[in-house]
């Protein structure tokens, strides 16, 4: 089979070589699956800048890809879930990547049924974005009725969490540039502020939770606007213990981690809140609350930046890199 490898990390990126390696077997957990189409994230840059290693340390030569839709071409001998033809889609385990290749043998605890009304184009949109926000909002305890912000909700992240939060009966607020105002409120916020007319730590106050897209510059105001007791999660943020702990990482890792992110645990302590670091997991599970989120009477609406041949593969990569992208980039895998 064709697959896209990272051969060696580099911190100003690199040139994935797409090449033949041998289709894998699947393990007795494992379904094996036709990629149909790949999602291509700023997560995969990431990965080959080498951003991620203290995280999840891949070693090279790595088949790329975290993100994809496929079909179950056969199950191992103790996977049960799914059976050849079934159409499926997932964030590939993290242990595990490999999304960018013909076929990936993957934990059946990772998927999860596409929905029918959702092409496997669409489909592949969904995983990471949905499980980030997913994660996120649990982990910060959201209820309904409670007030999320998402800082710059107007991205790819905000256009899967905020219909989600809504649809959790969690009021959302999110901010950025006034020409996304009509979309995001129509994805389910009933606040939003141009981030060129307002400062929303002028507007916002005593917020329950703060999902937090931009990082370490905005921490301080985005903690001003939590109230006491509430609870940040960041994306871009830095790890801390709370995280090494929950991801089970080494003794040594969970010392760093604990000084990289003492900083921000100080922030949260001045007023009993709480911080914390996702770096989001596979879970089909969650992915198939999606599915609840979203019945058929009323999807899920997904946006398509382009899609690139599966040969393009770097293309691909650069227009992620370039920060340009209006919705998913995708990789076409399968060929017609």
């Amino acid at each position: 089979m064709k697959a896209a490898i990272l051969d060696r990390y580099g911190k100003s990126g690199a040139t994935l070589a797409v090449r033949d390696v041998p289709t894998p077997e699947p393990a007795p957990h494992e379904v094996l699956v036709r990629v149909h189409t790949a999602a291509v994230n700023p997560l995969d840059n990431m990965i080959i800048r080498g951003e991620v290693r203290l995280i999840v340390p891949y070693r090279t030569p790595l088949v790329m890809g975290n993100e994809f839709s496929g079909t179950v071409v056969k199950a191992g001998s103790a996977a049960t879930r799914f059976k050849a033809g079934d159409r499926v889609y997932g964030r590939m385990p993290l242990a595990k990547i490999g999304a960018f290749a013909e076929y990936a043998a993957v934990d059946e605890s990772a998927l999860a049924t596409v929905p029918d009304y959702l092409s496997m184009e669409e489909a592949a949109c969904v995983p990471l974005t949905a499980l980030t926000a997913l994660q996120a909002i649990e982990l910060m305890g959201a209820q309904a009725g409670q007030t999320l912000f998402i800082s710059g909700g107007t991205g790819s992240l905000g256009a899967m969490a905020i219909p989600i939060a809504a649809r959790m009966g969690i009021k959302v607020a999110t901010n950025g540039s006034a020409r996304n105002e009509e979309r995001v409120r129509e994805l389910g916020a009933g606040t939003f502020i141009d981030y060129k007319a307002q400062r929303y730590v002028d507007v916002l106050h005593d917020v329950d939770c703060v999902l937090d897209t931009l990082g370490e510059r905005e921490l301080p105001d985005e903690f001003r606007i939590l109230r006491r007791g509430g609870h940040l999660v960041s994306l871009r943020g830095l790890p801390n213990g709370r995280f090494a702990r929950r991801a089970g990482l080494s003794p040594a890792k969970r010392a760093l981690f604990g000084i990289a992110g003492r900083k921000f645990d100080r922030m949260a302590a001045r007023r009993d809140q709480t911080y914390d670091f996702v770096f989001v997991h596979e879970d089909g599970a969650q992915l198939a609350r999606v599915a609840e989120l979203f019945p058929a009477e009323r999807p899920l609406a997904v946006s398509i930046d382009g899609t690139y041949e599966f040969d393009q593969v770097n293309d691909a990569l650069e227009r992620v890199r370039s920060g340009h992208s209006q919705g998913k980039t995708l990789l076409r895998v399968e060929q017609a």
